[in-house]
């Protein structure tokens, strides 16, 4: 009971009387939060708070929590994300959870339909600096597409040959939000904003030699540029930078509707 429109058709079945104030209590029950056992409280009031339903974080979980868990949230949500999870535990969870697709390169295993629609206008264009950035890029890009957001990729652009992306400004310039990923020194997301005129979200990765201290170098870099208009997010979290470029589609989408 996430969606509105099936909250707003439970409201008016009680009004009109073909619905009893009993039944209506037991579709509505759970909807601030559910109990699963005794180790987990699903949020399936998250998605009418902010848009987005609760996303299960699958590291450091065992395959029979995450198997419950998906099963309770499959119930209400149409899709049902977990990240970080491996190949291993993916191969635990199949035979367990109904309609499960794996994304290999995201570690993001998902309950879905057939096909998930793109529901907002805009497009968020995501960059690598390197191929050793996809897993966290590929986390931010898989997650963006699920919410319903369309996706432009860009992989392997890194100042080192900045060429690269000099021949590839067409998607900087097409973009409505970009995350770039980045890590060694964390350069790329300066240079990109010195080119684009809409947001950049910049994610630091643990990718790099000794001295950037698994991604804390990159980080520093990002939240000392020079350029304007950038936002930085926690080392290696590509989630949450789509979760915030989703936002910002979905706020000027709510400004133009206004």
């Amino acid at each position: 009971m996430t969606d509105e429109k099936a909250l707003q058709s439970l409201l008016n079945a009680v009004a009109d009387g073909s619905l009893s104030t009993d039944a209506a209590f037991s579709q509505l029950k759970d909807l601030a939060y559910e109990s699963v056992g005794d180790f987990a409280k699903i949020d399936h009031h998250r998605s009418l708070r902010t848009g987005f339903p609760e996303v299960i974080w699958g590291q450091d979980k065992t395959p029979e929590q995450i198997a419950r868990i998906m099963g309770v949230m499959s119930q209400q949500n149409q899709v049902v994300m977990a990240t970080r999870i491996t190949l291993e535990v993916y191969a635990c969870l199949q035979p367990k959870v109904r309609n499960l697709r794996y994304y290999e390169s995201a570690r993001i295993c998902a309950v879905l339909p057939s096909t998930v629609e793109v529901r907002y206008s805009g497009t968020i264009g995501i960059l690598t600096a390197g191929t050793a950035d996809l897993p966290v890029a590929e986390e931010a890009a898989v997650t963006a597409e699920l919410s319903g957001f369309q996706v432009t990729r860009l992989w392997d652009v890194g100042v080192a040959g900045i060429h690269r992306l000099l021949n590839n400004r067409h998607v900087i310039e097409s973009a409505s939000v970009l995350i770039v990923v980045a890590g060694m020194e964390g350069a790329l997301p300066s240079v990109v904003a010195g080119l684009a005129d809409c947001p950049v979200i910049a994610v630091p990765t643990s990718i790099g030699y000794g001295a950037s201290f698994g991604g804390l170098a990159p980080l520093l870099t990002m939240l000392n540029s020079c350029a304007a208009g950038i936002g930085v997010v926690n080392i290696d979290n590509g989630f949450g930078a789509a979760v915030l470029a989703g936002q910002i589609l979905r706020s000027a989408e709510k400004l133009r509707m206004s």
